[in-house]
């Protein structure tokens, strides 16, 4: 694969939802509403030569608790068929959204860290990540129950790390361009998909980890991942 001999390693997939319904009418347009040929993405990078795979939910669009289910199995079916990958995993909890979008379902603190300690005790050898969606205080107390990886310094933007959102804005309407040069108002830069809640740098995040006794591991590609080794 071209991609992979040119250095590429890692591939990360997130189903978003394991309930077939409701992924249905969620995606309404275009590839991505294959729920097969998404589900099967991370193993076709396996095949292509992808070694670090990450696979996760969005948290709220369902139950939890089924979705966290659902999770577990793909993840068992992953280490037995991709058994020489590095795999982790990530239960983002759905934040406010560009167009207005809400959760539909809740999930508390508790929970989530119910969550956290569930998969690191069912996956030991499976890394954890742990997403800017989340406040910096939460993140904090959730270093020391087995996250692996936490983001730093996000952009939900597009073009957000190459700062190249400056240019050809357009209106899509499900997925189809329909204003090419839209311009209006305040427009005059991409927009973020998501809030996040976490604005901390990445060496606001490695100075935290360094505290509680963890040593960082940088992916430094303009403040875009800090890795906490365990």
């Amino acid at each position: 694969m071209p991609i992979v001999n040119a250095g590429a390693e890692g591939l990360v997939v997130y189903q978003e939802t394991y309930n077939r319904a409701v992924y249905s009418e969620l995606h309404t347009a275009g590839p991505k509403r294959d729920f097969n040929f998404r589900l099967d993405c991370v193993g076709r990078g396996y095949a292509a030569g992808f070694r670090r795979l990450g696979i996760g939910v969005l948290i709220g669009l369902t139950r939890w608790q089924d979705d966290a289910i659902a999770l577990a199995a793909h993840l068992e079916y992953l280490l037995r068929h991709c058994w020489q990958a590095q795999i982790t995993v990530s239960v983002p909890r759905l934040r406010p959204a560009a167009g207005g979008f809400r959760p539909l379902f809740s999930m508390t603190d508790r929970e989530l860290a119910q969550l956290v300690c569930a998969l690191r005790i069912t996956f030991p050898q499976v890394g954890i990540v742990l997403s800017t969606r989340e406040r910096d205080a939460l993140r904090d107390s959730l270093i020391s129950l087995g996250v692996t990886m936490m983001s730093a310094g996000s952009h939900t933007e597009p073009g957000g790390y190459t700062h190249q959102g400056r240019e050809h804005l357009h209106q899509t309407v499900r997925g189809r361009i329909v204003a090419p040069d839209f311009q209006n108002g305040e427009d005059e830069v991409a927009t973020g998909q998501f809030e996040i809640s976490d604005e901390r740098s990445p060496a606001e995040i490695a100075a935290v980890l360094r505290r509680r006794g963890f040593e960082p591991v940088w992916k430094d590609w303009d403040q875009a991942i800090c890795s906490g080794g365990l």
